[in-house]
């Protein structure tokens, strides 16, 4: 399948949204409180909309402007933005299979012009093969139907696409620890194919692929554990989005856009790329003893 071209969705438009909104609050010395009680809205409908969790009607926003006090010239360029926070991207077609907001990470990735990344437990989702994501998916989801599956295995496909899209590819830059190699996932043949593709991927020119080997000992990567940083492209000088660190876990996802967070993850991609080597000797190597 491939990705669809121009489709962004949503997910940038609601942060960039929120964000003007939240900053034209707190220019106004007003808590969510006070906000809540004067838009007769929840607190919590505040904070989904300050972090760019849902949608917004012009109207909303144009009310918001009102009680903020927003300077006259800043209402429209707002509610023009909050009309693009209701565009659909490609991947709503299968939020049936996509799990809890998830949604707000596919559409990050789709906008950003490159990620870095370390994975300590399996191959990146961008670098695996379908038969090594189906064998991963049977394992997670035992009663998943051959339906569901088909689907999921059509949302990675796509996102795959924005390592070979012909309009700036998306720029990869990765770092495995060497003992994700190792592990068996699917069985042999599984496993050979999936060297042979990450053998293929590294030779990309937007892609750069490192391995952490097993002899390293303690490094800081462990601290942070797997996470991926998102960068966005530039306009005027400026990134159009600020870099967001994603975090998955076994009960739920964060993402870190806090100036001292990112920062605090640039410092683990540093220590992990100091001790990093280059992955194709020891892919040849593996792909010799499987």
């Amino acid at each position: 399948m491939a990705l669809p071209q121009g489709i962004t969705g949503s997910t940038v438009p609601r942060r960039q949204l929120g964000r003007h909104l939240r900053d034209l609050r707190n220019r106004a010395r007003m808590t969510t409180r006070v906000a809540a009680q004067r838009l007769e809205w929840s607190e919590a409908k505040i904070w989904r909309i300050e972090t760019g969790q849902t949608s917004l009607r012009s109207l909303d926003v144009e009310a918001m402007c009102r009680i903020y006090g927003a300077p006259e010239d800043a209402i429209e360029p707002l509610t023009s933005l909050a009309r693009e926070t209701k565009a659909r991207g490609w991947w709503t077609e299968f939020s049936d299979v996509i799990d809890e907001g998830y949604e707000v990470y596919i559409g990050l990735e789709e906008a950003a012009s490159r990620l870095t990344s370390y994975e300590n437990e399996l191959v990146p989702g961008l670098l695996q093969t379908e038969q090594y994501y189906r064998a991963v998916l049977s394992g997670a989801y035992p009663g998943i139907s051959p339906e569901q599956l088909a689907r999921r295995v059509r949302v990675r496909t796509a996102r795959q696409s924005l390592l070979t899209r012909s309009d700036a590819p998306l720029q990869l830059d990765v770092v495995i620890a060497e003992a994700v190699l190792w592990h068996r996932v699917g069985g042999d043949e599984v496993t050979r194919g999936q060297l042979e593709r990450l053998r293929a991927l590294a030779e990309l020119p937007n892609v750069r692929l490192r391995l952490l080997p097993v002899e390293c000992g303690y490094h800081h990567g462990m601290d942070a554990g797997r996470f991926v940083l998102l960068e966005f492209p530039t306009a005027a000088g400026e990134p159009t989005e600020p870099p967001v660190v994603y975090v998955e876990a076994l009960t739920g996802s964060s993402y870190l856009d806090k100036e001292h967070e990112v920062e605090r993850y640039r410092e683990a991609v540093a220590a992990v790329n100091s001790i990093a080597v280059d992955a194709l000797p020891v892919i040849d190597s593996l792909r010799a003893a499987v």
